[in-house]
């Protein structure tokens, strides 16, 4: 936990033990450098494919992205994170994104369409009673993908005021209030039908937000008024150049600090396309190799991008210039069907 007595920040990587993953992987962060390296795990939850942490940093939340769908919690003092209790059932199948708002930690559940609200102990763990589901319903043109509804994430605005839920199968983003634990719709936004809507992130304005769609490569860019909770899709751009050829899959998205740069992963070219923001919207500047194969989920920390590169099993980390936004390989390591990295706070 310590380096010469300064705390040393940590990764914790995600994976799909169904394919292999170990667990939770744990990782020392050189920040100098952006280099990994793997200090040990924790394997006792199936599938812990996404993470986030608690506010104060003390607590880790993993998905159990199964067939019954849970939530399981970590505390992660010492380098290898400790699981508090058993998992506790979400109410929804597939679960593959989390976050934490007002005492809840919300999970988007795919394969069921919904989203789940289970609220938090005093100490940080989740309560196995108590907990609510808000059931998605409508459907989208593909018939394979969209026959129905796959909440695909779930997290809360910058003004904190709003939760916001991304479904692939509609099509749509739900605007939602979270009240007396339970969360209700307080508006439905289409986006283009057969887009796949997957994930979003805002600007660090908080009057934008870019939404990456899985079923095209492009993100669409959306304006974002908090005090109305009123979402309003403004345009769309690509993030692979030409007309690629066969299902491309995007799947990360990432906004910088500053604002003036957006990154997006997409599996099915292995590469990582930077984006330039301009005042109407956004333009992609160039894409260049993750580093592995099958890149499902990126991470901005300090002036590093992380990719969890699920087929190829690493982790790879780049230097991104600060003036073009251009990510410069730095390393790797090794981390079997990882699905993504987060990181705690120093």
């Amino acid at each position: 936990m310590t380096d010469g007595g300064r705390r040393r920040r940590r990764a914790f990587i995600g994976s799909f033990t169904a394919a292999g993953g170990l667990g939770v992987l744990t990782a020392a962060v050189d920040e100098d450098t952006g280099a990994l390296t793997v200090l040990g795990g924790a394997d006792g939850v199936p599938d812990p494919s996404y993470l986030t942490l608690s506010p104060d940093g003390g607590m880790l939340y993993a998905v159990s992205e199964t067939a019954d769908g849970a939530v399981a919690a970590y505390r992660v003092e010492d380098d290898k994170p400790e699981l508090t209790a058993p998992p506790v059932p979400v109410g929804g199948s597939g679960p593959t994104h989390l976050s934490v708002h007002a005492g809840h930690v919300l999970i988007a559940n795919y394969g069921s369409g919904s989203v789940t609200a289970v609220p938090l102990r005093a100490d940080g763990t989740p309560a196995d009673e108590g907990a609510t589901l808000l059931q998605h319903a409508g459907a989208g043109p593909d018939p394979k993908r969209q026959q129905s509804p796959h909440a695909h994430q779930v997290l809360p605005d910058p003004s904190g005021r709003w939760v916001v839920s991304v479904d692939l199968g509609t099509d749509s983003v739900r605007v939602c209030v979270l009240h007396g634990g339970a969360l209700a719709v307080h508006r439905e936004i289409a986006l283009r039908p057969g887009s796949g809507p997957r994930h979003l992130a805002f600007h660090p304005d908080g009057d934008r937000a870019y939404v990456l769609n899985e079923l095209t490569p492009m993100v669409t860019v959306c304006r974002w008024d908090p005090a109305d909770g009123a979402l309003k899709p403004v345009a769309e751009t690509p993030v692979l150049p030409g007309a690629p050829e066969g299902d491309a899959y995007p799947s990360g998205i990432v906004v910088s600090p500053d604002g003036r740069f957006v990154w997006t992963a997409t599996r099915g070219k292995d590469v990582i396309s930077v984006l330039a923001v301009e005042k109407d919207g956004l333009r992609l500047v160039t894409t260049v190799p993750c580093g592995g194969a099958w890149p499902r989920a990126l991470t901005l920390a300090g002036r590093f991008l992380y990719v969890a590169n699920e087929r190829s099993g690493n982790v790879t980390w780049f230097a991104v210039d600060p003036t073009t936004g251009l990510p410069r390989r730095g390393g790797s390591i090794e981390a079997p069907a990882a699905s993504c990295v987060v990181f705690d706070r120093v």
